[in-house]
């Protein structure tokens, strides 16, 4: 049976950070689907469909990955799709509490689905998507952080600035 994992966010954008893990994910996993959040608590700079867009872009069409979105609770997703573990990353300790305290519901809701965390890479730790968006917003130069589709989008989104 293939190993399949999910790993999910808002991808709002998708950094180099977030194509980082997800390749080096691939080491281990057959089969990854990268779930992008629908979350209506937030406001999103770009639609789901257009995250979608840019993640399938930034991923070079590997075939071992999958791009889908998702509304609702991860793990009833990651169920739906017999998803055998969700993959989180950690940049920071601060990240680790906020994540603990969701792999242990994740598990009392599927006591079957593992989560695995993943730290970044050292050259990738630093970014996020919050701090890209803030860097495009005001000129700065995103084109070590981003894939070209993303940095071209951002600009777009920003207009001349970006």
């Amino acid at each position: 049976m293939p190993k399949v994992a999910l790993y999910a966010g808002s991808f709002d954008p998708i950094t180099n950070g977030h194509t980082d893990l997800i390749k080096r994910s691939l080491v281990f996993v057959d089969r990854l689907v990268v779930a992008v959040a629908e979350n209506v608590q937030k406001q999103s700079l770009f639609t789901t469909e257009e995250r979608v867009a840019m993640i399938t872009a930034s991923l070079d069409a590997d075939p071992r990955v999958e791009v889908r979105a998702f509304h609702g609770l991860l793990v009833e997703f990651a169920l739906s799709l017999k998803v055998q573990m969700v993959i989180r990353g950690l940049r920071a300790v601060s990240d680790f509490e906020y994540e603990y305290q969701m792999a242990l519901m994740n598990r009392h809701l599927a006591p079957t689905l593992e989560t695995v965390f993943m730290v970044p890479s050292l050259d990738t730790t630093y970014i996020s998507s919050s701090m890209v968006r803030e860097v495009a917003k005001f000129g700065g130069d995103i084109t070590s952080l981003v894939h070209p589709v993303v940095a071209s989008a951002l600009k777009t989104k920003y207009g001349s600035k970006g």
